[in-house]
């Protein structure tokens, strides 16, 4: 049985099955990347809910395995060498998966980085951007009742990159063509999180755009989707 104590993070959320990989995190849009990667990679997980609405993801044990408080973050029991290895950052940890298992992520050189290159597009833009929209959209409207400027800035430039992923899809199944990658998963699913969390997808003009919402209801008829959009579940 594998060894995660020098983890201090298994301290507060112990594990039941330390040889399968731990999970932390909650389903938000970046949470459900990782939960649905592992759902349709069939790699054996033990999710733990970290309900950053306690502020738990600031505690010394989180913060040893993630130094920047976020989710989601896990330990595979099995990393690199046979040895045990903990990542943060979900970009990364679907690279990570992805290269584990040889899946996700086309084997040839040029697919494979075009996918990081998507990847990148929605860790650097699609996320940031929707997800401040949304904070001011649902969270802070009160906050800005007075200057429409900070809604309006994220709203169009979140508009600007919808539009962006609408041409992509163009006459595809998939950002990558026919080939589902890590890029979907990293990116749809701040797509419905507008939607789905924010309630924004009329102020963002989803009826506008019809490859986006195909490959977004594509992705969502998954089975793997299905299942790791509520990991990990409520206790």
């Amino acid at each position: 049985m594998a060894d995660l104590s020098a983890f201090p993070i298994t301290t507060k959320w112990p594990a039941k099955n330390p040889d399968i990989i731990q999970l932390y995190s909650l389903p938000t849009p970046n949470g459900q990347k990782v939960s649905i990667a592992l759902e349709e990679l069939g790699l054996p997980y033990e999710g733990h809910r970290i309900d950053i609405s306690t502020n738990v993801q600031k505690s010394p044990e989180f913060l040893s395995l993630n130094p920047n408080g976020r989710i989601p973050a896990i330990i595979d029991p099995h990393g690199p060498d046979g040895q045990p290895i903990g990542l943060f950052e979900s970009g990364a940890i679907l690279v990570y998966l992805a290269e584990k298992t040889g899946k996700l992520l086309p084997k040839d050189a040029k697919g494979r980085y075009e996918t990081l290159a998507w990847v990148m597009f929605q860790m650097g833009g699609v996320g940031p951007m929707l997800g401040q929209f949304g904070h001011f959209f649902k969270y802070a409207a009160d906050k800005v009742a007075n200057n429409s400027y900070p809604m309006e800035r994220y709203r169009d430039e979140s508009k600007r990159l919808l539009g962006i992923l609408e041409e992509r899809l163009k006459g595809r199944e998939w950002l990558m063509g026919d080939e589902y990658t890590i890029a979907d998963i990293s990116t749809f699913t701040w797509v419905e999180g507008a939607r789905r969390f924010y309630g924004a997808a009329d102020v963002l003009g989803y009826d506008q755009l019809p490859n986006v919402t195909g490959w977004v209801a594509r992705a969502l008829a998954r089975p793997a989707s299905q299942r790791g959009l509520e990991v990990p579940a409520k206790d």
